[in-house]
């Protein structure tokens, strides 16, 4: 086994706090890289405090996880000693079953292996995530991470950016569509970049007037603020999709509205009560009220080759690992912009 260190929670009703444990040691197929950089998700929080899901503790969070390889299996082909590596959501699947087959790992009809907070192939062997100095994966769930970009501010596309490009490549969002991006946070700062980039006339919906001029900065064309009535009024039935990054309580009928005939609503962000959907909402113009997560491995890795070709990464703010509590005390309030990194040489 391989010794490692981390932050991670031994119960959901403590903070997160440095502990040791032990890596796998690599095997044939497997990628060993060192950590230099992890990204903080919204659903970190979420786990570690059991607001989904009884969690698997102790629980070391984590899955926008950059590094550089340390060591490979005597198999493994694309990965060399030295190499810039990345490891998302996910850390394996099933690799047989129809939708991996499909390159649709990240819907692995047995179920993939989360990158934490979840159990290995075996089934009873926890998996230890990010917020540590290094992790072992399979060579089929590492990507390749190009060297032109800011290694920090890539972290965050290995779970917000794909979780925005898979859908609007899924539904081929670009020229002469109109895409609403809804909430301007971790998720929706990359959706407006992505939106402008595949050529879509891009409005950001907010309930806060400050963030206009940051939308503006990103790229977006328009800025509807959701709480004027009348800004409200003038947006009904005008846009072709509304890519939905809120991840709290809100109004899925209200923004429904503001669909044209055969619109989509694509909820990407998960409130933590289901909501309440009147039928007469997608009636009325059949509109569509669809979901995504992230995307499989070839996707995730045509998203960083994207980015790079078109230098694209995220907003960042860089954090200490001891200040990952006021980290999350800040990110619920909205108070970052637009995704904490932490240093992992702080560990």
């Amino acid at each position: 086994m391989i010794a490692a260190k981390g932050y991670a929670a031994q119960s959901a009703e403590t903070d997160l706090a440095p502990w040791n444990f032990e890596r796998r040691e690599v095997g044939p197929h497997d990628v060993q890289f060192e950590i230099l950089f992890c990204g903080v998700c919204h659903s970190d929080l979420h786990q570690i405090k059991n607001d989904w899901f009884p969690g698997i503790f102790p629980m070391v969070p984590g899955h926008e996880i950059v590094g550089r390889v340390v060591k490979v299996g005597d198999h493994v082909k694309k990965f060399k000693v030295g190499d810039l590596a990345g490891t998302g959501c996910m850390v394996d699947s099933c690799q047989v079953c129809e939708n991996c087959k499909q390159d649709l790992e990240q819907y692995c009809l047995e179920g993939n292996t989360q990158t934490y907070n979840g159990l290995e192939r075996d089934g009873k062997t926890p998996t230890y995530g990010g917020y540590s100095d290094s992790i072992v994966v399979r060579e089929e769930f590492v990507l390749n991470i190009s060297d032109k970009l800011d290694l920090a501010a890539v972290a965050p596309l290995l779970c917000a950016g794909i979780t925005t490009y898979s859908p609007l490549r899924h539904w081929k969002v670009g020229k002469g569509h109109k895409l609403a991006v809804l909430g301007l946070g971790g998720l929706g700062h990359m959706a407006v970049k992505f939106g402008v980039a595949f050529g879509a006339e891009v409005t950001v919906l907010s309930t806060s007037p400050k963030k206009e001029e940051d939308a503006k900065k990103l790229g977006a064309h328009h800025f509807v603020v959701t709480t004027d009535p009348e800004q409200i009024k003038a947006a009904k039935g005008t846009f072709d999709f509304i890519l939905d990054t809120v991840s709290a309580e809100h109004d899925f009928n209200m923004y429904l509205s503001l669909l044209r005939t055969n619109g989509t609503h694509i909820c990407v962000g998960v409130p933590p009560k289901p909501a309440e959907i009147a039928a007469f909402s997608l009636l009325g113009g059949r509109k569509s009220l669809a979901g995504s997560g992230i995307g499989g491995i070839k996707e995730t890795q045509e998203m960083l080759d994207f980015c790079a070709e078109n230098n694209i990464v995220s907003d960042i703010e860089m954090i200490d690992i001891k200040d990952i509590h006021n980290a999350y005390d800040r990110m619920q309030k909205g108070d970052v912009r637009y995704r904490f990194v932490i240093d992992m040489a702080t560990l």
